[in-house]
């Protein structure tokens, strides 16, 4: 029996990643000097992983920016106008290209806007989509997975590449043009694959780790035809390789049977969301397939329950012996914080909420004290262990911090009215255009104004007590004050406050509801280097107080335009928060939703008439197989609905999403009725817009036309032609 581990979080405990980019992107560091943060801290992973025990260390799961970018960029899978960035200038290098793919590029006479980027199946993370052309040829560009194993052996770790699967890569990109399908491209890009492949078995991997993560979807026949012949031509060429085939976020549901035929060495499963497929895939596993375990949590933070994941590995080890068993976490650790050692704040994190938790580094002792207690080791360390995971999951299962008889009942008596506004929508436009007296076009701002360094510094001293609760306010509202003076000069019609007051859209709502819990090092990426703490959802939550109605009095006070109250909404905050795992998440969507409504309500008191409940992360919950759509819709727009139905129908409520393919869930949208839907649509051209047209969207539209994710400056000229295309 071995451990592995399919992938480590890179940005550094301490954000050092981060950090380092944007220290590059603004020339305040060299390439060397970035280059060398990043060999720091693939050294530091592959040491603590060989440390804690893991046989299977992979390498190539670092990257500046992108797993799958990193693959267009190996396979030479370039759109042919970022070419110009090293032709231009002599002095542009590999990763100056590949950052231009990320972020967009603005110098030396090109301008070019970033590529798509879309969430990584139902996850916060986000991928640079690949862009594919018909009959488009690939070539080996860069060789980053060989020079970051041979990396790892020059430092003495033999490690397991990880390379994103031929098939997923194909099916996670997009057709730039008419007249294919992307996965007519397989003959073209098998042989890439394979010279890549050959490489690395010649600097010496013994075995490969190919994920393919889209088994786990719905697949039509033609990709599962594909698949089958990528995986029979890489064996046929490469027969003494081991190929370590990961699949993971899901079960492989109708995709057994294929997945099981393919001629891999090694099948890893996600047994933690797919737990129900083992006993169905033991029962027809070919002889020669060895079983990798996915039982510890890679996506929540958890502790793993040891009584239940033995009986799952025991069920296994029966079944096909212990030499055909591994033992890992359900997918890369990617997901999760770096190491819940250094969280030493009791205030933000009570002593009795950390015990019931792991962190990446944990997750790494979690998967090697399974293998020796499956192994029935009596080391008094591992059988310490198990008795005091024993206790720390009874602890949890029966505390009286997670449990609130008023919420629980609140919750129960849920009606349908409560998810009704007064009105529909055509009624409540009339009475919003006569109420709010609009023009036609209105313009607003999503909300945020730039987290400054003197923002976060003021933020900084007030938590630690250095600057007194009236001088903090003073300043807050002097930054409001510039903003709405600002937001005024330039002619929006819709205003906001700026949201200084606030240090992230979930963390700040968490900070202010029961049943909350935070971390100070528990940093996760979202996508380059933006990193995200999610905050803990452990028990019932509710609202005690009002959380933004105070600011946003004041910044309308300051304008006699309208000003917007901002809130995030409910499936937003549940998708962005570590969520409890001991009771069903619509329910935990209920209670948060209720907290939300009465915020709603707070504000239109106060006099606020337009009131955004972001719900960016609605697309990102979509289960990943259709059958299961409708009952998450069902419950997810629900949620929605009940904390935007307590006003009147004068008040217009906004909601905005961002970065998703809506074509698959505009029923949904429309659903939700929201008086007005902003949506990200810029980097797509406006083409987002095509779902909302083909079906007829009923509600009113904002599509946004400036891309605050690239540091690239539009002209006037292209925010026209923008909107002429809306």
């Amino acid at each position: 029996m071995l451990t592995q581990n399919l992938g480590y979080p890179r940005i550094g405990s301490f954000r050092e990643l981060k950090k380092a980019n944007e220290k590059y992107w603004k020339n305040a560091i060299s390439q060397k000097e970035l280059q060398k943060t990043a060999q720091e801290l693939r050294l530091r992973n592959w040491t603590v992983q060989k440390q804690a025990g893991i046989d299977l260390v992979p390498s190539n799961d670092f990257s500046f920016y992108d797993q799958v970018l990193d693959m267009s960029l190996v396979l030479g899978a370039i759109p042919s106008r970022y070419l110009q960035v090293t032709k231009q200038n002599s002095s542009n290098t590999e990763l100056d290209l590949y950052f231009a793919m990320a972020r967009g590029y603005q110098q030396d006479g090109l301008d070019l806007t970033a590529m798509e980027m879309t969430k990584w199946f139902d996850t916060n993370y986000h991928y640079i989509v690949p862009e594919f052309t018909k009959n488009q040829e690939f070539k080996l560009f860069s060789k980053k997975p060989i020079t970051e194993f041979i990396e790892a052996k020059e430092k003495g770790f033999q490690t397991k590449p990880v390379l994103l699967g031929l098939v997923s890569y194909l099916l996670l990109g997009k057709e730039k043009e008419n007249g294919f399908h992307r996965l007519d491209l397989v003959e073209n890009l098998l042989p890439v694959y394979k010279e890549l492949i050959a490489e690395l078995v010649g600097q010496g991997a013994t075995y490969i780790q190919l994920d393919e993560p889209c088994l786990v979807l719905d697949l039509d026949e033609k990709a599962k035809e594909v698949y089958a012949l990528v995986y029979k031509s890489l064996k046929r060429h490469f027969p003494h390789i081991k190929f370590v085939l990961a699949t993971y976020f899901g079960e492989l549901g109708d995709n057994e049977n294929l997945a099981l035929s393919l001629p891999v060495d090694v099948l890893h499963l996600d047994l933690v969301r797919g737990h129900q497929q083992l006993d169905r895939i033991l029962a027809k596993v070919p002889e020669d397939l060895t079983l990798s375990l996915g039982v510890v949590d890679g996506r929540n933070i958890w502790k793993n329950d040891y009584q239940h994941s033995l009986q799952i590995i025991e069920k296994a080890e029966k079944a096909l012996g212990s030499s055909r068993v591994w033992i890992a976490p359900s997918c890369s650790l990617l997901h999760v914080p770096y190491d819940l050692e250094v969280e030493t704040n009791e205030q933000a994190l009570p002593k009795e909420v950390k015990n019931w938790l792991a962190f990446a580094k944990q997750k790494l002792s979690e998967v090697t004290d399974l293998l020796y207690l499956s192994n029935s080791s009596d080391y008094i360390d591992v059988q310490n262990n198990l008795a005091n995971n024993i206790d720390a999951n009874e602890e949890r299962r029966t505390s009286t911090l997670i449990h609130n008889q008023e919420v629980k009942q609140r919750v129960g008596a849920i009606t349908d009215a409560d998810a009704q506004r007064y009105s529909n929508f055509t009624v409540r436009q009339e009475k919003q255009k006569s109420a709010l007296n609009l023009p036609l076009f209105p313009s607003t701002t999503i909300g945020s104004f730039p987290q400054t360094k003197e923002v976060r510094q003021l933020r900084a001293k007030f938590k630690k007590g250095e600057v007194s609760q009236a001088v903090y306010e003073k300043q807050i509202q002097h930054w409001i004050k510039e903003s709405v003076d600002w937001q005024e000069e330039v002619g929006l019609d819709v205003l906001v406050h700026g949201e200084f007051e606030r240090n992230d859209m979930v963390e700040y709502f968490g900070e202010l509801l029961e049943g909350y819990a935070f971390s100070q090092y528990g940093w996760v990426q979202s996508y380059g280097s933006r990193a995200v703490k999610p905050p803990i959802i452990f028990g019932d939550v509710s609202r005690k107080n009002p959380m933004t109605v105070e600011w946003t009095k004041f910044a309308q006070s300051k304008t006699n335009k309208l000003m917007k109250g901002m809130l995030t909404g409910p499936i937003t905050i549940l998708q962005w928060s570590f969520v409890r795992n001991d009771q069903p998440r619509n329910v935990t969507a209920n209670q948060i939703a209720l907290a939300i409504r009465d915020e709603v309500v707070d504000l239109e008191k106060a006099g606020i008439k337009v009131i955004q409940i972001d719900e960016p992360a609605i697309r990102e919950g979509l289960p990943l197989r259709q059958n299961e759509w409708k009952n998450y819709f069902d419950w997810a727009v629900k949620a929605f609905r009940i904390s935007a139905s307590g006003v009147e129908d004068e008040t217009q409520i906004h909601t905005h999403m961002c970065y998703s393919e809506f074509n698959d869930m505009i029923e949904a949208i429309a659903d939700m009725d929201a008086d007005v839907i902003t949506i990200e649509t810029s980097r797509s051209q406006m083409e987002l817009l095509d779902a909302f047209v083909e079906f007829n969207y009923p509600n009113e539209i904002g599509p946004g036309v400036y891309d605050i994710h690239s540091p690239r400056v539009p002209t006037a000229m292209e925010i026209y032609d923008l909107l002429q295309k809306a």
